[in-house]
Parts: structure tokens; sequence; C-alpha cells
């Protein structure tokens, strides 16, 4: 059985703050540090629309393994054709293309959104997103030195952008 990309589903909520919990330990693709709970992440599930920002969960085998997030830029009228995406996939899927598919869905899909530009907010020293967002055609746009503290250490943030046609 291949992947499937869907809409994420409330009963996907579990998973998919277990996937973003993991991530948050390894301080490279999140700047949240302390672990997030299913019911302080109902709101923000409630905000994605699947006609204009979605929530796509991947799944492999009938199990999620990945998932993307579209999240309004800026929050101002002028930004409706910008979206930012958010790529998390779980640790038993590291390098299995789990994140591509989902970046390359997305890509296709965006058009049909109602999305011109593609961004990605990704920490400096985060080499596998950085080359996975590089891959897909996504280029450095900004470079934000030191606006990010993990641990007392600064961190760069780097938003990568990409025009979709």
């Amino acid at each position: 059985m291949g992947d499937q990309i869907r809409n994420a589903t409330a009963a996907d909520l579990p998973a998919i703050v277990e996937i973003y919990n993991a991530a948050i330990p390894g301080r490279m693709a999140t700047a949240d540090t302390e672990f997030v709970s299913v019911d302080a992440r109902r709101e923000w599930f409630s905000q994605h629309d699947p006609s204009r920002r979605p929530l796509w969960a991947l799944e492999r085998s009938g199990r999620l393994v990945a998932w993307l997030s579209f999240e309004s830029f800026y929050g101002r009228p002028a930004y409706a054709s910008t979206a930012e995406l958010s790529v998390y996939v779980a640790t038993t899927a590291h390098r299995s293309g789990a994140g591509s598919t989902l970046l390359t869905h997305a890509i296709e899909r965006a058009p049909d959104l109602g999305i011109e530009t593609l961004l990605g907010f990704i920490f400096g020293h985060n080499s596998p997103s950085l080359t996975l967002f590089r891959g897909h055609g996504f280029e450095q746009w900004a470079h934000l030195p030191g606006v990010a503290v993990l641990d007392g250490v600064k961190r760069d943030l780097l938003i990568l952008g990409r025009r979709v046609p």
C-alpha cells in the first residue's frame, strides 16, 4: 500500500501532536521548547480550511507518518496569496521521502488554493529541512541572525520562498 495524502481530521490530532512533540527535543524544527498538548492545538487545528489553508496527513500502510500545514502569512489581506508551509515527519519515517511527497503535493496544489507564493521558515542549523526545501526549488529570501534562543544558543532563522505557477 502506497502513500496517501488526505485532509487531516480531528481524529488525527493526537498523532499530529505526537509527531510535532517528537521534534521539540532536537531543537531543529520548532521554536517550541516544551511539549504541546492535544487540547492546546485544537484551535490551531480548527483554523485550517481544506479549500484555502489545508492541513494534510500522509498515511503509509494505514499509519499517519507526516503532516503538512498551510498557514496564512502575516494575517493581512494583501498577503492572501502567500502561505507558510510547515512539514513534520515522524522519526520512524525520516529520510523516507514522506516530507518530499508532501512538499511536492503542496507545490502542485497551491494554485488550486489561491496561493502564488510559498514560504518556509527554517532554522539555519536545520540542514535536512533546508535541503528538502531547496531541492523543491525554494531559495533563501531572508536571513534573520540570532533571532531565536534555544537552550541558551542563539539561532538564525532563514526564510525560503518559492513562487508557484
